[in-house]
Formats: C-alpha cells, sequence, structure tokens
C-alpha cells in the first residue's frame, strides 16, 4: 500500500467521490452567476451526422459533468464542461503533462461543436492541486463573476476560490489514504447460514 496506490485505488469507490465533490463545486458556484446550470446533461442523440474525426463518441446516451448558460458569452451561449481529477503519481502519466492526461478532449469537443452547437472547456486537475490551461482559465473567469456579484476584489475572491478548491482536492486524498476499504461484518457473511444464526444466537450444536 503506498500514496500512489491509494490516490488511484477504486477500492471504496473514493476516486468517484473525488469526481463528484469537484463537480458538485463548480455547479453549486456557477449557480450564483450564471442561469441554467444542470449536472450531468444528456447529449442530443446524433441523427445521421458524421464526425469530422475518428475519435468522435457517437455512443448513445452519453453525459458530460456540467451545462452552463451565459458562462463565457451571451446569455443563450451553453458552454458544456468534464470534470477529470487524475493522480499525476500514475504510472501511466509520470511522463504526460497536466493537460495531456485529459484523453477524452477529442472524443467530445468535435460533437460538442458539431452537433450541440456549444463550446467545451475540459476541467482537469491533479489530485494534488495542479490545474491544466483551460481550467485555470475557467475559474479565473468564475471568480471574476463572483467579485463582480459579490461586490468583492478579485484578488480575494481568486484566492478564496484557489484555497477551496484545495482544500476539496486535500480532503479528498485524505479519504483515498486513510478511507476503509472493506465493508463491516464481511467475514462473517461468509459463513454458511447455519453458523452464522448459530453464532449470533450463541447456541451450541
Amino acid at each position: 500500500f503506498s500514496v500512489e496506490h491509494a490516490l488511484s485505488c477504486p477500492r471504496g469507490g473514493f476516486p468517484s467521490i473525488r469526481h463528484k465533490e469537484i463537480r458538485d463545486l463548480t455547479a453549486n458556484l456557477l449557480t450564483k452567476v450564471c442561469n441554467d446550470v444542470r449536472v450531468e446533461p444528456d447529449l442530443q442523440e446524433l441523427t445521421g451526422e458524421v464526425m469530422s474525426t475518428h475519435s468522435s463518441n457517437i455512443s448513445e446516451g452519453v453525459r458530460l459533468d456540467i451545462a452552463i448558460n451565459g458562462f463565457w458569452g451571451g446569455s443563450r451561449e451553453k458552454t458544456f464542461s468534464d470534470v477529470r481529477v487524475f493522480n499525476p503519481h500514475a504510472p501511466s502519466n509520470r511522463q504526460s503533462s497536466i493537460t495531456q492526461s485529459y484523453r477524452r478532449l477529442r472524443a467530445y469537443e468535435r460533437r460538442i461543436r458539431e452537433v450541440e452547437h456549444a463550446s467545451f472547456t475540459p476541467l482537469v486537475l491533479s489530485a494534488c492541486g495542479g490545474l491544466a490551461t483551460g481550467a485555470s482559465t475557467f475559474y479565473k473567469r468564475l471568480a471574476s463573476l463572483l467579485a463582480e456579484k459579490w461586490e468583492q476584489p478579485y484578488s480575494i475572491t481568486i484566492s478564496w476560490l484557489r484555497c477551496t478548491l484545495s482544500f476539496s482536492l486535500l480532503r479528498s486524498a485524505i479519504q483515498c489514504i486513510r478511507g476503509a476499504r472493506s465493508r463491516c461484518g464481511l467475514a462473517a457473511m461468509n459463513l454458511p447460514l447455519v453458523d452464522l444464526v448459530s453464532a449470533e444466537a450463541n447456541i451450541s450444536l
């Protein structure tokens, strides 16, 4: 067991919890400054469209993490975002930059532009606190909108936002390292039913 293993191990669902915490935190802040913020929106079904790249995702029932109206431009301009929190110490990521670790960019970007007629901003974060260029630009824009809404200086708002994200990632990392990965009573469930009942009732057979 190591920190590298703990941050990537899917047992216990901790990477999924880490992902959802960042997604929900971001969506909650977006609701304060944008209209029609949706979590896990369905993409439109393809009706004969042909994607110009072979790597485009053409599956049915595809969902992204967040859909927003009015973030980058006018109130009717839609933006889709997909959150990715990765472990930079994993063997598959050691030789990659933080941007290269997001391998679904081409799979969704073309479909969103050509079918949804919207923009796509992947939110790529390192479990250790780093941000990809696109995510950094996104959160700076979010801080600017929040500063205007709350009538606070931008410098204070962006510092608060970065601190909030950092603490969220820190809580998730601690949970990955210290969280239990086995169910209570798992050993007892492996006993035959008669033995289990006898043990619980303290009966000698």
